[in-house]
């Protein structure tokens, strides 16, 4: 579909939905790690679900297994003493990408944020997705809880995710072999930097959407793409696709909500539809295209993921996944969300700015974000609380 992505055949995939799902699986990996445990992560909190991380971590590291873990210093702002000792007796190695001081108490520093979820477990299974470690994505914490998704993939494609996340870390890996087909789904792995793939991922969106013939489904937390991937979900309504969106109706941040509503006039008039997620925050990122074509990853549709942060989505071409995948959203758009049509009042909250203006400010963020004065992102490597040693950062590449 996109010049970028580079197919693989041969794998097995497991769709996980919310965290009762990837934490069972993903903790279970851990457990049954024997050579080494890479995480990439843009949140880990120290509730109930990142010590349960930790614990795992650490009894892995006790028997002898190698484990790496990155953290984002904005999502993943702070870390109790006993935390770190514990990770550090045990030999893990834990790092956290881009740290700054809050100023008076505020974060200031949200751009170019490493925001991928990455697990890879002795080089044989990976997961890739949306989901941190936090106990807000667990049902059972309440009506904040978020919905969303990840996948667990073995296969050929192991290898690639395998060799990206150590290429970060002190240990690059170098001539790693290839792994034997798993299943029969084609995948491939895509990223989003600041370099040489800055829209490898939108790139991969717009193939499909543009190549499309019967059917669109994008459900996405924070919905405001540029003019060009607008123009194509447009076209592809024109010409007889089926277009459906569902975006978040009780959103964790209002200005999402209110940025993706500036879009809905001209979206509806083509004939998208659109369905808002109204039961909890919407924190997924997927898509259904064709009945063969989906993607899960980290990667939102907005400015900050689209131009801006560190993304990596897995894409993948199988009618059964594809059929798994679109059947839950279904569920979602059919019982939990609310249309959207022309004749639909939209509440917003109370802004001065225009709507059109508003439009126009946000689909410049990116490039004004960029004007501001840049700094080399660094990756710190996290002993103790009073002994932090900064390296240039390998994974700096945003």
């Amino acid at each position: 579909m996109s010049a970028a992505a580079q197919w693989l055949p041969g794998h097995r995939l497991r769709l996980l939905e919310n965290g009762e799902a990837f934490y069972a699986r993903a903790f279970a990996a851990i457990e049954a790690a024997r050579e080494e445990v890479l995480l990439e992560t843009f949140i880990l909190f120290e509730d109930e679900v990142g010590m349960a991380l930790h614990a795992r971590l650490v009894a892995a590291a006790r028997r002898g297994v190698r484990v790496q873990v990155l953290v984002d210093g904005y999502g993943s702002p702070a870390f109790s003493e006993g935390f770190l000792r514990g990770l550090a007796d045990a030999g893990v190695v834990l790092r956290t990408f881009d740290p700054h001081r809050p100023l008076l108490g505020v974060r200031l520093h949200v751009f170019r944020r490493m925001h991928r979820k990455l697990l890879v477990v002795d080089g044989r299974v990976a997961f890739v997705g949306g989901i941190n470690y936090s106990v807000d994505h667990l049902r059972r914490s309440g009506p904040e809880s978020k919905q969303d998704y990840a996948v667990e993939v073995e296969g050929p494609v192991v290898a690639r995710i395998h060799r990206f996340v150590r290429d970060g870390v002190d240990a690059p890996l170098r001539g790693a072999g290839g792994l034997p087909h798993a299943g029969t789904a084609q995948v491939a792995f895509l990223l989003r930097d600041n370099q040489r793939h800055s829209t490898d991922i939108e790139q991969a969106y717009r193939a499909a959407i543009r190549a499309a013939r019967e059917e669109i489904v994008i459900a996405n937390a924070y919905f405001f793409p540029g003019y060009g991937f607008l123009r194509d979900l447009r076209h592809a309504a024109r010409r007889g696709v089926k277009v459906r969106l569902v975006l978040q109706g009780e959103p964790d941040t209002k200005m999402a909500m209110i940025a993706a509503r500036t879009l809905y006039r001209h979206l509806v008039a083509d004939g998208v539809e659109i369905h808002e997620y109204c039961t909890r925050p919407f924190h997924g990122k997927v898509a259904v295209i064709d009945g063969e074509w989906a993607t899960v990853g980290s990667s939102n549709l907005d400015p900050l993921s689209l131009s801006l942060n560190l993304e990596a989505n897995l894409l993948v071409r199988d009618r059964a996944f594809a059929a798994e995948l679109r059947s839950r959203l279904e569920r979602l758009w059919r019982d939990h969300c609310r249309p959207v049509t022309a004749g639909t009042p939209v509440a917003r909250a109370r802004w001065p700015i225009p709507n059109a203006l508003l439009y126009h400010v946000l689909r410049r963020f990116p490039a004004w974000a960029g004007l501001l004065p840049a700094h080399t992102p660094r990756v710190v490597t996290l002993v103790a609380p009073e002994q932090a040693e900064p390296r240039p950062a390998q994974d700096a590449r945003g």
